[in-house]
């Protein structure tokens, strides 16, 4: 596997297809160009997914992530893009993309973007009751 940025992303088979799991990724130093001052621009990404057949391989998302560097793109164009080129690589159960972009002339952006395979409803959420934390003194 290449060492320089590229669009290619590599996956690999889900050790566990049989039942919905959570992936959750947080890329702090996502980068890239405004098209309209060529200034950088920086971002953490947020990526939460479930799997169906293939997951991400993590050095090649790194290295997909790095190719954006030096390219010129508006904040909400580049979110879908890269979740656009993920949902291809990947076709998740579900996926969400969240662009954090840092503060460009005092307004910070937020773009969240997501996909939903055909049909696929999330299996209800299952709240477990708190236990009250007992103190360690008899009386």
């Amino acid at each position: 596997m290449s060492t320089q940025p590229g669009k290619s992303l590599e996956t690999f088979d889900n050790p566990e297809n049989r039942r919905d799991f959570h992936i959750h990724m947080e890329i702090p130093e996502f980068t890239c160009l405004c098209p309209k001052t060529g200034q950088p621009d920086f971002a953490t990404l947020i990526l939460d997914y479930i799997p169906d057949r293939r997951c991400v391989e993590l050095k090649s998302l790194k290295l997909y992530i790095w190719s954006y560097r030096d390219q010129g793109a508006f904040h909400e164009a580049v979110t879908n893009s890269i979740l656009d080129d993920l949902v291809a690589a990947t076709e998740p159960r579900f996926m969400r993309l969240t662009a954090k972009f840092f503060v460009r002339g005092g307004i910070f952006t937020n773009v969240v973007a997501e996909h939903r395979k055909p049909g696929w409803q999330p299996a209800p959420r299952v709240e477990l009751a708190q236990f009250e934390q007992q103190s360690n003194t008899r009386e």
